[in-house]
C-alpha cells in the first residue's frame, strides 16, 4: 500500500499543480480580456487614450499593468460621423507561474477589445 502511494503521489501533486497554475492562467487571460474591453469603451466613448489606459489598469484588479502594456490605437478617433473608426485596445501580461514546476516559461497572455468610435 504505501509503495502504490509513494508512485502515484507524485503524478497526483504534479496534476494538482497543473490545475492550480491553468486555473490562474485562466483567470489571468479573463481579467485581462474584460480589462481591455473596458478599457476600449473609455477610449471609444470619451476619445481619451490616458483616460483609456487608466481603466485598465484599475479593472484588472491584482495585475500589475504599466502604460507600456497596454496599446490604444488609434490614439484619437475621428468624429467622421460618415465613417467612423474602430478604436483598439490590447493589453499584453507576461504569465509567470507560483509554483515553478511547470515548464511554462515565456508565456504573454493578450487580452483584446475593438468598439466602433462614438458608438
Amino acid at each position: 500500500m504505501a509503495v502504490e502511494f509513494a508512485i502515484l503521489l507524485p503524478v497526483l501533486l504534479l496534476l494538482v499543480l497543473g490545475i492550480m497554475e491553468f486555473g490562474r492562467a485562466f483567470h489571468v487571460q479573463t481579467t485581462l480580456s474584460n480589462a481591455a474591453r473596458d478599457s476600449v469603451r473609455v477610449m471609444a466613448l470619451q476619445d481619451n487614450a490616458t483616460a483609456a489606459r487608466s481603466t485598465a489598469k484599475a479593472s484588472a484588479h491584482g495585475l500589475p499593468l504599466t502604460d507600456a502594456m497596454i496599446s490604444v490605437t488609434p490614439t484619437t478617433c475621428t468624429p467622421d460621423a460618415a465613417a467612423p473608426g474602430m478604436a483598439s485596445v490590447t493589453i499584453s501580461y507576461p504569465f509567470s507561474p507560483v509554483s515553478g514546476f511547470l515548464p511554462i516559461d515565456d508565456l504573454t497572455l493578450t487580452g483584446k477589445g475593438t468598439m466602433r468610435c462614438f458608438g
